[in-house]
This record gives structure tokens, C-alpha cells and sequence, in this order.
């Protein structure tokens, strides 16, 4: 299992911090709560694809460039909102850092470090479980992946199936989250964390080279 000490240094961990932009601190953080549930709100009603900033700022009362001021995009708008725990352009940019060739095992283990660490494995589970019963009800998670996280992979690899492999990759990875942390079933469920990242980085590796 890995050492939740340095798990949260894992590549593409979203460290939490204040955040909060120059201004009265009551107000900013009013304003931002607002601009969230806005965003919850459009995301949940069009999907990560179909929501926009103009709208999420209609929805909260302000103008588009404050959403902008305090979020920098979308992207970064809906990891807010979702409380995810991972930011997907620095995870890639992490894992690829030493080209394509070491991508496998250090995707792998950045996955399994998030997972594994008390706090971002919590929430990457509940938003797991949200999915799963949710079902295709809900498409914003699954469109913010393919998005921003599947494009991202397929853009580092390249090629005319670059996108097939990259989605293969984050469907190898789901489905590991999905057995492992859900299901619970055995014996993947209590394999040692570094046993795991030994097996799974050559598959992650073989869907990066084609």
C-alpha cells in the first residue's frame, strides 16, 4: 500500500489551499460558494460538454470574468466544484515529463498513490460510486475525462489510434478503481499497492506504444 506521507506528492494531485483572490474575505468567499453551486448546477443539467462559463456565471449573478478570476477555466471550474482530487494537465504533464517510454509505470503509479491515500482515496471513491449508480443519468464526469483527461494522453502518444489507446488506458485504470475499491474483490482488493503498479504500469505501457 502506498505511504499516505508521500502519496499526496503523487504527479496530478490537487493540493488544496485558500485560493482566495484579493478582496473582503466574507464577500470572496460568498462569491465563489455561489459560482460552485452555479457550476454544480449546469454540470448537472448539460454535462461537462454542453456547460459553459458564460452560463455558470448567469447562474451565480456575475460576470463571466470573475469566474475567470477565480477558477482560470472550465476545467479547473469543474475540479472545484467536483472536488476532484486530481488536476488531469499536470498529471500528464508529470507522467510523460521523461517521454513516453517510463508513462506506463509512472501513470501507474500516480493512480495508485491518489487512490491509496486517505484523503484524495475517499473522495476519488465517492465520486466513483456517484458514477456507477448514476449510471449514463449523469454525463458530465464521464465527458470531463474524455476531455481532459483521455485527450490529454492521446495528444502525448500520437498516431491514428493514439485516442483508442489512451481510452483503453483510463478504461484499464477504472476498472482496476472499480474492482479493487468497490467491489472489493479478492485477491486484487488487497494486493500491496507497489505489487500492483509492478503489473499494471507494462499494461498501461504496451496500450501507450500500440
Amino acid at each position: 500500500m502506498a505511504d499516505p506521507k508521500t502519496a499526496a506528492d503523487a504527479p496530478g494531485v490537487r493540493r488544496r489551499g485558500p485560493g482566495r483572490p484579493p478582496g473582503r474575505r466574507g464577500d470572496a468567499s460568498q462569491t465563489r460558494t455561489g459560482i460552485l453551486e452555479a457550476a454544480r448546477t449546469e454540470f448537472a443539467a448539460r454535462g461537462y460538454a454542453g456547460a459553459s462559463v458564460r452560463a455558470i456565471a448567469r447562474g451565480a449573478g456575475v460576470d463571466p470574468a470573475l469566474v475567470h478570476h477565480y477558477f482560470g477555466s472550465k476545467d479547473r471550474v469543474f475540479i472545484a466544484a467536483m472536488d476532484l482530487p486530481l488536476d488531469p494537465e499536470t498529471l500528464v504533464g508529470t507522467v510523460f515529463a521523461h517521454g513516453v517510454e517510463e508513462a506506463g509505470g509512472r501513470l501507474a503509479e500516480s493512480f495508485v498513490a491518489l487512490w491509496e491515500h486517505p484523503d484524495t482515496g475517499t473522495r476519488l471513491l465517492a465520486i466513483l460510486r456517484t458514477v456507477v449508480l448514476e449510471g449514463g443519468s449523469n454525463p458530465a464526469f464521464r465527458e470531463f475525462v474524455g476531455a481532459e483527461l483521455t485527450a490529454r494522453l492521446a495528444e502525448r502518444i500520437g498516431g491514428p489510434d493514439a485516442a483508442l489507446r489512451a481510452n483503453l488506458c483510463v478504461s484499464q485504470i477504472l476498472g482496476v478503481a472499480l474492482t479493487r475499491y468497490v467491489v472489493c474483490l479478492e485477491p486484487i482488493a488487497s494486493t500491496p499497492g507497489a505489487e500492483l503498479v509492478r503489473r499494471l504500469g507494462p499494461i498501461l505501457q504496451r496500450h501507450l506504444n500500440g
